[in-house]
Formats: structure tokens, C-alpha cells, sequence
């Protein structure tokens, strides 16, 4: 009997492996998990997560049931395991935790690695070594908080709103990015750090599902804009851990894109109903005019959009390089915020900026109409723009307030404050980072920008453009949509891209060339004359020439050294592109080449 007993054993162990149905001992809710489709090896692995009472099937949406349905059945199987395992104590959505974890999962298979998937550092079968945050000390924060902690696949937030919160959530200028964060590092260590400078709204650490470490940087909310720089002036270069700083700056929610290549002959409604049919969400068209030709746009556009989720999905939508805007292949970014300095900066400045300027507004008819205020030590116009050095700041400020929205040779003017000039070498990183953004997306697309509309075409291109890959990161270089001097690729993360509220976006060439850091045009090239070319490469060259002057001085001539403003000559930067014979600003004979 006993050896009978035992073969009976044996085949009902089999019959359980292989006939989940056999198993009497099923929730009500297994049967509905059958009904809907899946596997009967996958729903009795669910059905066993819902007897720990860890999930219950109303916390699982279509999504994920349907996600399981179609996922591979050992592969379900393990994910479902993963998930078992996890710590879910702060998963307030357990549907997309799941879904996240399935995703996560895929990833890893498809790098040859379907094991030790770690979700927000919490999978106990990693393979990483990777250490959790210390759940005695969150949960001492919790209970002197009372902030809440939720964990998805992606972040870990805490906080938002904070208990008792009265009123809409904090406005554009109150968050702060963190980055250069160690991977090891969590909340826990952060949020005791970050409230010293003032009272948080939340905190939200990007994750690594793959490795279970955070990707280096974190977003911290705080109530007023005062607190958000307050840290930046107290945690910018923190050495959070011995020989580990941390970079800190004012973030921005971002609403807008910047689109190029766009045909001159359009108003502002024909491209709101343009775009309009692309992406839901659009609520507004940024157009700039020629000062000379009110009737023509400069070639581009800002787009925006009523969250920073309808603008990411416009982005993503209109920069496939598949949709073309009247024959035009269009260029699409986000638009780069400005930083903003501080009132007491600003304070200091004697600097007026004046735009929409008409050609026929020399310098010296500036100085004349600007000295009525007080004593101008000069002035410096750059295309439709200028500079005004006051001697004197409150002369400034009064020349600002009188002279603001006043004509000028037939154009209506804009004065404001100047901001002062930033940071060159973190000026030079923003360039490099946008530069294989724009080199990304060319190759993606499968070639370099060119201006195919006739409208926006006005004779043959200049003598040696190039129109390929070779070459081509000086002309993406003269494509920046606005300057943002904390670029987040300075920071080691280069996805998140700010947003902007500054109201002075206004050129297609460098925005930033109202931050009077300018240096003397560069003479002419000798030889060959120029040859005529539309107004686009236009701007694209002589966009790209100021800003090569600015950033570095350099001088352009036929077989001329290049020497930038108190430096000796030398060989250039790595990484700057070189172009081929007579490109501008390249390498190559009769162009600059910067330092």
C-alpha cells in the first residue's frame, strides 16, 4: 500500500503540473482569468499571487491581462515570479508595476538576458548586487512627513502634494534637476538633503528597471520658486559623497517644440491648421517676422501645446522625418529654455537688449535716439537686434521703459534688460549635446538638411554647403532653438530636455545673442565673391558665424589662421566637424575653425 500510495502521489503531482484545472483550490476569480484568454499555466501562477493578497484581480486593467495573453508563456511565467518577489509596500498601480516589469523583461531578452530583472532596485532575484534604500529610514521620513511614497518601474516619487496642501500645485520655476546622482543612491539619502533648503512638494528619482540603480538624476518640487533657488545655490556642485558632486539647477515643464525648415509663405493659421492634424493638444503658433518683410515668416515655428505630454507625443509624431509640411522635410526639437537669472543679477546689469530693428537703423541712429536718456559707452547691432551700454543703470532702465513698444523706422521695438553672459564651457557642452541630437535625427532620416520648398529657396547654395553627413555638425550646430546653459547632458542625462517661459524667442539664429557676449564681426573672406543664397542659409551661415564668434573669436579669411581672443592659435576641439573646401565655419580652406 505504501509504494501504492506513493505512485498515487507521484501522478498527482504530475497531474498538477500539467493540468492547473485539476487543482480544486482556485480563487473565484481564476475562471475569469481562463475566460479572458490566457494560459492556464499563467493564469494559475496569477491565481497564486491573488491568494498571497499581494494582488487582486480588480487592481489588474485590460492592459496587462492583455499584455499577458500575448507574452510568451514561460516568459509570463517568470515575469509573474519577479513580481511576486518584489517588494510592492509603495506600488500604488500594481497593473502598470506589472506591465512595467513585462517590458523590463523583454528588454533584458533581448540582450540575451532574461534573469535578474530588477524593478526599482526591490527584485530579490537579481543578479546585481545592488543594495535598496533603507526601509527602516524611509520609513521614519513617512511618519515625521506624512508624505506618501509610490514606486513604478520607472521612478520612485515621494510626496506631491504634501499633507494638508491647499491650492493648485507649485507653477513653472519651483523644480529643480539633480544630477550626476551615484546609482546607488536613493531616496532616502536625498530627501534629508534637499528639505534643508526649503519645504519639498516632491521628489521623483528616475529608475533603471534593467539594473535596479537610479539613472543618475532626480526632479525636486518645492513650494515657491524662492526654495527652488535657494537649492541651487546651495547643492549646485554638492559633494554628495566623497568625491561625488552633485549638479543642481532650476528645471522647467516644458509645452513647446521648435519646427525648421518651414515654408516662409506661411501665416500663423495656416500652420495652426496645419500642424493641428498631427497631434491633438496644440493651442498655439509662434511666428517671427522679417523686419523688412512683414509678410514672411523666418522659416520656423514654436508649437505649442497645452501639457508637456501632448508636446512629447507632437515631437515624437513630427520627427519621424515621414511627414513633410508642404513638400518640406521639417526639423523638430524641443525648445531649449533660457536660464534665468537672479533678481539680483539682473539687478546690476546696465545693458539694454532692442530687437525688431529694420536694416535702415544704423548704430550710430541708435546711440543718438538712446543717449537722450544718459551717457551711451556703445552700442552694437547684430542683425535685427542691438545693444545699448548704458554708463549708468537707471538711465538704462528709463530708456527701457520709454523707448519699449516704440516705432522705429517703420518697425515697433522691443527693449528689455540684457542678461548677462554665461558659462563658455557650459555653454559648449549644450552645443555638443544638441549637435548629435540634430546628427541623431539626421542619420535616422538618412541624410543631411536641405531646404526643398521654393519659397524657401533664393539661389544656389554657397560655394562648398555641404548637403551630407560630412560636415554637417556645424550647420545642425547653427539649428538651436533657444540656449539653455545647464544642458542636462551636462548633467550625464541627456532624454529630458526643460521646457522654456522666457518671452524673448525671437530669432532663428542664437537666441542667447542678447546675452551681450559678442565679439566683432569677422572681415570678409578675400577672393572669390559671395554668391547669392536664400534667406534660410542666410541665416543658417551667418547664424553659425555669430556664434562661432561669440563662443570662441575666430576669425574667417581664404587660408587664414584662426586665432581666438586672447589664446594662441592651436589645432580645434574635439569633436567639431570639419567641412570640405570653402565650407563656412569648418575646417577647410577659407573657413573658421573653432578652438
Amino acid at each position: 500500500m505504501a509504494e501504492g500510495n506513493g505512485e498515487v502521489s507521484i501522478d498527482v503531482k504530475s497531474d498538477i503540473k500539467d493540468d492547473p484545472d485539476s487543482i480544486v483550490d482556485r480563487t473565484p476569480d481564476y475562471p475569469k482569468l481562463i475566460v479572458y484568454g490566457l494560459d492556464k499555466r499563467v493564469a494559475g501562477k496569477l491565481d497564486e499571487i491573488y491568494k498571497t493578497g499581494k494582488l487582486v484581480h480588480a487592481d489588474l486593467d485590460a492592459r496587462a491581462l492583455d499584455a499577458l495573453k500575448e507574452f510568451p508563456v514561460d516568459g509570463a511565467l517568470n515575469v509573474l515570479t519577479q513580481f511576486l518577489e518584489s517588494n510592492l509596500e509603495h506600488v500604488s498601480n500594481k497593473s502598470a508595476y506589472l506591465c512595467g516589469v513585462m517590458k523590463t523583461y523583454r528588454l533584458k531578452s533581448r540582450g540575451g538576458n532574461s534573469t535578474g530583472v530588477s524593478v526599482g532596485g526591490t527584485a530579490p532575484n537579481s543578479t546585481s548586487t545592488t543594495k535598496g534604500p533603507d526601509e527602516d529610514r524611509i520609513k521614519a521620513i513617512l511618519d515625521r512627513t506624512g508624505y506618501s511614497l509610490d514606486v513604478t518601474t520607472g521612478q520612485r516619487k515621494y510626496g506631491g502634494p504634501p499633507p494638508n496642501w491647499e491650492g493648485p500645485p507649485p507653477g513653472n520655476g519651483c523644480e529643480v534637476f539633480c544630477g550626476k546622482i551615484p546609482k546607488d543612491m536613493f531616496e532616502d539619502e536625498l530627501i534629508v538633503l534637499f528639505e534643508k533648503s526649503g519645504k519639498i512638494w516632491d521628489l521623483r528619482l528616475m529608475m533603471d528597471p534593467m539594473t535596479g540603480t537610479n539613472r543618475g538624476y532626480a526632479f525636486i518640487t518645492y513650494t515657491t520658486k524662492d526654495e527652488a533657488q535657494q537649492a541651487t545655490r546651495d547643492l549646485n556642485d554638492y559633494e554628495i559623497r566623497k568625491g561625488k558632486k552633485i549638479g543642481v539647477t532650476v528645471s522647467y515643464n516644458n509645452h513647446r517644440i521648435f519646427v525648421g525648415n518651414i515654408p516662409k509663405n506661411r501665416d500663423r493659421d495656416d500652420l495652426f491648421e496645419q500642424f493641428t492634424k498631427h497631434a491633438p493638444g496644440l493651442t498655439e503658433v509662434i511666428i517671427y517676422s522679417s523686419p523688412d518683410d512683414k509678410k514672411k515668416n523666418r522659416g520656423f515655428c514654436f508649437l505649442e501645446y497645452e501639457s508637456h505630454k501632448a508636446a512629447s507625443l507632437a515631437k515624437r509624431r513630427l520627427g519621424t522625418g515621414r511627414i513633410k509640411v508642404w513638400g518640406c522635410d521639417i526639423i523638430v526639437d524641443w525648445a531649449d529654455p533660457q536660464e534665468e537669472p537672479d533678481s539680483e543679477t539682473m539687478s546690476k546689469v546696465k545693458v539694454l537688449y532692442v530687437r525688431n530693428l529694420t536694416q535702415d537703423i544704423s548704430e550710430e541712429k541708435l546711440k543718438e535716439a538712446f543717449e537722450t536718456f544718459g551717457k551711451v559707452d556703445r552700442v552694437k547691432k547684430i542683425k535685427d537686434y542691438a545693444f545699448i551700454h548704458f554708463e549708468d543703470r537707471d538711465n538704462a532702465v528709463q530708456a527701457m521703459e520709454d523707448l519699449n513698444g516704440k516705432d522705429m523706422g517703420g518697425s515697433c521695438i522691443e527693449v528689455s534688460l540684457a542678461k548677462p553672459p554665461s558659462d563658455k564651457k557650459k555653454k559648449e557642452e549644450m552645443l555638443r549635446a544638441r549637435e548629435r541630437r540634430m546628427m541623431q535625427m539626421m542619420q535616422v532620416r538618412g541624410g543631411g538638411y536641405s531646404p526643398q520648398h521654393p519659397s524657401m529657396l533664393g539661389g544656389p547654395p554657397p560655394r562648398g554647403a555641404s548637403t551630407g553627413q560630412r560636415g554637417a555638425g556645424n550647420t545642425l550646430r547653427a539649428m538651436g532653438r533657444g540656449d539653455y546653459d545647464y544642458d542636462y547632458d551636462y548633467y550625464g542625462y541627456g532624454d529630458y530636455r526643460g521646457g522654456y517661459t522666457d518671452p524673448y524667442y525671437d530669432d532663428y539664429y542664437r537666441y542667447e545673442e542678447y546675452y551681450y557676449d559678442y565679439a566683432p564681426p569677422p572681415p570678409p573672406a578675400r577672393g572669390r565673391a559671395r554668391q547669392p543664397q536664400s534667406d534660410l542659409e542666410e541665416g543658417l551661415l551667418d547664424r553659425r558665424t555669430s556664434m562661432f564668434d561669440m563662443n570662441y573669436g575666430t576669425q574667417a579669411g581664404r587660408g587664414r589662421g584662426v586665432v581666438a581672443r586672447g589664446r594662441a592659435g592651436g589645432p580645434p576641439a574635439r569633436g567639431v566637424s570639419r567641412g570640405g573646401r570653402g565650407g563656412a565655419a569648418s575646417g577647410g580652406r577659407g573657413g573658421a575653425r573653432p578652438l
